[in-house]
C-alpha cells in the first residue's frame, strides 16, 4: 500500500499561510530549494523547474493530491495544466475545473477515494494542501513532513485545524540551509 505523505512548509508557530493564504513570509532560500527539490524533484511546480534546473525524474511521489484553493493559484497563473502535470494531480473539490491529463477531481467522500488511491500500485501520494484536506485525511496520512521555517507569523491557517490526539514518532529532523529543518513524523498505529 501506498503512503499518504503530507509534506508542507509551515512556521515556527505551525502556520501554513497567513490569515488570508499569503506564504511568501517563508524565506525562499535558494540553497535551501536546492537540497528540497534534489530529494523530492517532483513537487518542484512545472513554471520553475526550467529556471531553477530541475529536471529529475519523481523519487518518491507519482500523484499529489489538493484542495481547490492549493490549485486555484495555478489557474491564476493560467497553467491550465495545473503545478505539477509531471504527476496525477487530484484535486478534492465541489467547482468545475478545466480539464488536463492527468488530473482528476473528487468530491464527496473524499476519505474514501484517496484509501483507493492508497492501494493502487504505485509511488507514494503527497498531500500538498491544505489543512483542511488534511483535516478531512487524518486518518489515512502515514507521514508528515514539516519544512519548519524560521519565522513566526502570528496567525494563521493552522498547519491542522484542531482534532483529537494522533500519536506520531519522530523518525528524522534534518536541518537545511536557510535555517529550515524537515521534521519528518510516522503515524504510530494502534490496533
Amino acid at each position: 500500500m501506498r503512503d499518504l505523505v503530507y509534506y508542507v512548509a509551515a512556521s515556527l508557530d505551525a502556520f501554513i499561510a497567513d490569515p488570508d493564504g499569503d506564504f511568501s513570509a517563508f524565506p525562499q532560500d535558494p540553497a535551501t530549494l536546492a537540497v528540497l527539490f534534489d530529494r523530492y524533484p517532483e513537487t518542484c511546480p512545472a513554471h520553475a523547474r526550467e529556471a531553477l534546473g530541475v529536471d529529475a525524474p519523481p523519487r518518491r511521489f507519482d500523484t499529489v493530491v489538493m484542495g481547490y484553493r492549493t490549485y486555484q493559484p495555478a489557474l491564476d497563473a493560467g497553467l491550465t495544466g495545473g503545478a505539477y502535470p509531471h504527476l496525477r494531480q487530484v484535486v478534492a473539490t465541489h467547482r468545475a475545473l478545466p480539464d488536463a491529463e492527468g488530473l482528476s477531481v473528487i468530491s464527496g467522500d473524499v476519505a474514501g477515494a484517496v484509501r483507493q488511491l492508497k492501494e493502487e500500485p504505485g509511488r507514494d501520494i503527497w498531500l500538498c494542501g491544505g489543512a483542511d484536506l488534511a483535516a478531512q485525511l487524518v486518518e489515512l496520512i502515514d507521514e508528515i513532513q514539516i519544512k519548519v521555517n524560521p519565522v513566526l507569523l502570528g496567525s494563521g491557517i493552522p498547519l491542522l485545524p484542531a482534532g483529537g490526539p494522533r500519536p506520531y514518532e519522530l523518525t528524522a529532523a534534518d536541518e537545511l540551509p536557510g535555517g529550515v529543518v524537515l521534521q519528518t513524523y510516522r503515524q504510530v498505529r494502534t490496533r
